[in-house]
């Protein structure tokens, strides 16, 4: 079966969404930070009429955060109840895919979030491909991660 994808770099990394789970994207946004928030999100802005909360991929995938600068060169704005949006350096032109060249990491257990689905060479480059079902779960995980016990 095709798959078509939304591509986008963050850092060093590619990474890519389900085209059909992609709304939008806008350029230059500033968003206003939220106090204790996760590492992984850098804040809400408003775009094509909603506020989104912007999530930055690395984080969520290597715990590491990138130095944003504070006005976020493209927001991917993301189908969903959650109105959740992605932060990026750049986009590209949508590719497809057959669903079968996805590389699934669930058999290897690599990535114990679940937010992964695989890894797709395209183009000479490994691509990242983002369950986007789990990006909401994946920040909580986080917080609670970072949450004291007593």
């Amino acid at each position: 079966e095709l798959l078509d994808l939304f591509v986008f770099e963050a850092g060093s990394r590619i990474f890519a969404v389900p085209a059909d789970q992609v709304d939008g994207t806008a350029e230059a946004r500033v968003p206003a930070v939220l106090p204790r928030a996760p590492l992984a999100i850098l804040g809400v802005v408003c775009a094509r009429g909603r506020m989104l909360t912007v999530l930055d991929p690395t984080v969520l995938l290597t715990g590491q955060a990138l130095r944003w600068p504070r006005i976020l060169p493209c927001v991917i704005a993301l189908r969903g109840d959650e109105q959740l949006a992605l932060v990026a350096q750049s986009y590209r032109d949508k590719i497809t895919i057959e669903e079968a060249d996805i590389d699934r990491q669930s058999q290897s257990g690599v990535d114990p979030t679940g937010l992964l689905l695989g890894r797709v060479r395209y183009a000479g480059e490994e691509i990242l491909v983002l369950d986007v079902n789990y990006l909401f779960a994946s920040v909580m995980r986080q917080r609670e991660r970072r949450r004291r016990r007593f």
